[in-house]
């Protein structure tokens, strides 16, 4: 696993968290990060955005309605809603990333989410993360084929 996978994987999460926080569109939020990381005079702390970043944001983006269905059906006494946003976001980007991704084994995917969760959110996010992650690895056949 490389740094520049997990650096992806954090930018498309801060995306998504921006995008939900705001309330508008990732690939908006998306379009105006790589405008600011284009511009010829960059604000010292704007982030570069990777290929791997677009692909998991476009990616989301293509399965999102299925995603949050799923979250909202296998998170056991939590409405998406009711969800801290971290978690909200890294498991919308995970699940993606899991179930639809084949280029990172799955165990890396998990271990990323619960990476991103322990930096982002709060102490009972990581465990939380990874159950319901580890459910959608189980079911990932059935739900490729749904």
């Amino acid at each position: 696993m490389s740094s520049a996978r997990s650096k992806a994987r954090t930018r498309a999460f801060q995306i998504l968290f921006e995008a939900d926080h705001r309330g508008v569109d990732p690939q908006q939020v998306l379009a105006d990060w790589v405008g600011r990381a284009r511009d010829p005079q960059p604000d010292e702390g704007t982030p570069q955005v990777g290929e791997y970043t677009m692909q998991l944001i476009e990616g989301y983006v293509a399965h999102a309605r299925r995603i949050d269905d799923l979250i909202a059906q296998y998170s056991v006494d939590w409405t998406l809603d009711r969800m801290p946003i971290a978690d909200r976001n890294v498991l919308r980007l995970g699940a993606y990333e899991l179930i639809w991704e084949d280029g990172t084994p799955d165990a890396v995917v998990l271990d990323e989410a619960v990476e991103i969760a322990k930096k982002f959110s709060t102490d009972d996010s990581p465990a939380f993360v990874n159950g319901l992650l580890a459910r959608f690895m189980e079911l990932k056949p059935s739900i490729r084929r749904a």
